[in-house]
């Protein structure tokens, strides 16, 4: 991992238009502890402690997502209590490959996210996620079988961007005005 200042990674990820390439900047700069190939990270932010983040292949990490590497609570227990002098309380989060994040989730430190996961949208993840499961809710728990959502998509015939605007209008709007 490559120390590079915080405020120049932050300004590049705002200056790249889409998450592939955010991605490919936060590889090719070692910001985590390590990233693996064909990774998404749609976030103009990363975690205070970016040694503590280890992302595998193929992950998506949609908009919004906090990554928590530590908490701040010695800051007010030191205050409390001058003697004590307890140091900051951090710890990591490994990300597993083949794994989908879900825009406004929180994931917290000392989880691992297992291969084959999808966290839904707005959860809050406080313990490990085992692999091939769906999690959802706060805090997170297994609400589905990743294999059981690839069959589920598989099936739907939902028009996308290769097959026009006039197709995806059509699909979702016709009738409902």
């Amino acid at each position: 991992m490559v120390k590079t200042n915080r405020m120049a990674i932050l300004i590049n990820l705002l200056l790249r238009r889409n998450g592939v390439s955010r991605a490919k900047y936060l590889k090719e700069k070692h910001v985590f502890y390590e990233m693996g190939d064909h990774c998404y990270w749609h976030p103009n932010t990363i975690p205070n402690e970016t040694y503590l983040l280890r992302i595998g292949n193929n992950v998506c990490v949609a908009a919004r997502v906090n990554f928590v590497t530590h908490d701040i609570m010695e800051y007010m227990l030191n205050y409390r209590d001058k003697t004590l002098n307890l140091p900051q309380y951090i710890g990591p989060i490994d990300i597993k490959d083949n794994v989908f994040i879900g825009a406004d989730s929180t994931i917290l430190y000392n989880v691992t996210i297992g291969e084959n996961s999808i966290i839904a949208a707005g959860s809050v993840v406080t313990k490990d996620v085992p692999p091939n499961s769906i999690v959802g809710g706060v805090p997170a728990k297994v609400i589905g079988s990743f294999d059981e959502f690839v069959e589920k998509r598989k099936k739907q015939k939902r028009p996308n961007k290769a097959d026009g605007l006039e197709a995806i209008i059509n699909y979702y709007w016709k009738g409902k005005l």
